[in-house]
């Protein structure tokens, strides 16, 4: 029997958010139904908004969900009603790269972010009058009070720490940590810098505190920012109102950078980060770029050994991932609480305005009662 939500709903692309009572579709095999307490704001939701992902409308976006457990389906064992949940990326499980401990490449990745239904073609959120919603945006489409997933997307959270905190968790914040922990697993004395202290940047740092890397230079054009980064692991920052950047690396680092982070999707930061390293570096791409973005590089000194590497969600299982970061949190070692701003489902709007202007990291949206 279908469930009645609230779920903020892009009727086309460029339209605003509109609150509107929908209905969703009871679990089935391997599904699970999450009410969900809060999400996460990210700048992929803007992204979708505006056609530079091609998820089709009208649908409900959100991919940063965390909830309680309110119904499962037939097959579902590892879950129950009240579990407290994050639901994390959707994966096929099945696909050489899932089998290979990378869901976050999934072979069918594409279809599971942006396909607008239930893996299949089937729908999942209708209106009133049973007219189909597109749904499962990131395998779940949050922006609404509940949200049907599959089994394998959820990581559980202990009982000690705030749920409505531990949405971001599933994209913005693992994708920064990830690209530390999974990608460059910086060894004892590195540096690395990070370009764009947003959420995405903010997590790397964070991170990267947790890693033997001794020199974690923040750069960004946001004083207060970079102020932040400071407080949360950053060694040296660099703010490119004043300073230029690639000089102000070579001179921390008394040379090239070992490691670059680029968060920002930035066609022009990107040449930067890549400049920044030196023979064996590696520049990890991690900002999402307008579609059809190019950017080009130095071949010669490229060739000399540098690595250009693309990470999608940080990388590596949920479980693990998301799992050591709560944990990381509870140590008092991950402080994710000093990123988020909170508002209501219904101020998603505004929520994303302020996260672009630059006045809050990561927005929240609590759901209603």
């Amino acid at each position: 029997m279908a469930v009645e939500i609230t779920a903020a709903v892009v009727e086309a692309q460029d339209k605003p958010f509109e609150m509107q009572t929908l209905e969703i579709d009871e679990p089935g095999p391997g599904e699970v139904l999450v009410r969900l307490v809060a999400t996460g704001v990210c700048h992929t939701d803007g992204l979708a908004r505006h056609g530079d992902l091609p998820f089709p409308f009208p649908g409900v976006l959100g991919h940063e969900g965390a909830g309680t457990v309110d119904a499962v389906g037939p097959g579902v064992t590892e879950f129950a009603a009240g579990d407290r949940v994050v639901i994390g990326w959707p994966s096929c499980g099945n696909c050489r790269n899932c089998q290979a401990g990378e869901p976050r490449y999934c072979q069918h990745l594409g279809e599971l972010l942006v396909g607008g239904t239930r893996r299949g073609g089937e729908p999942a959120l209708h209106r009133t009058d049973g007219a189909p919603i597109h749904s499962h945006f990131f395998g779940q489409s949050s922006f609404a009070t509940y949200a049907l997933t599959t089994s394998r997307s959820l990581v559980a959270v202990r009982p000690d720490v705030p749920l409505e905190m531990m949405g971001p968790l599933a994209c913005g914040v693992s994708t920064g940590a990830g690209a530390v922990f999974n990608t460059a697993r910086p060894t004892p004395g590195s540096t690395l810098v990070v370009f764009g202290v947003g959420t995405v940047g903010l997590a790397a740092i964070m991170a990267a505190r947790n890693s033997p890397a001794t020199k974690i230079i923040a750069v960004d054009r946001h004083e207060w920012r970079l102020e932040l980064a400071s407080e949360l692991g950053a060694t040296h920052v660099i703010n490119v109102n004043t300073d230029d950047p690639l000089a102000a690396i070579a001179s921390i680092c008394g040379g090239p950078a070992d490691y670059a982070l680029e968060c920002t999707g930035v066609i022009d930061i990107v040449r930067q980060a890549a400049d920044c390293i030196g023979m064996l570096g590696t520049c990890i791409l991690i900002g999402g770029a307008p579609a059809a973005a190019e950017f080009s590089l130095d071949h010669l000194s490229t060739l000399w050994g540098k690595r250009i590497v693309g990470v999608l969600g940080g990388g590596g299982r949920s479980a693990e991932l998301i799992g050591g970061l709560i944990d990381l949190y509870a140590l008092g070692r991950f402080p994710l609480d000093r990123l988020v701003t909170y508002f209501e489902l219904d101020e998603v709007e505004a929520a994303l305005a302020k996260s672009y202007d630059g006045s809050v990291i990561k927005p929240i949206l609590r759901m209603p009662s």
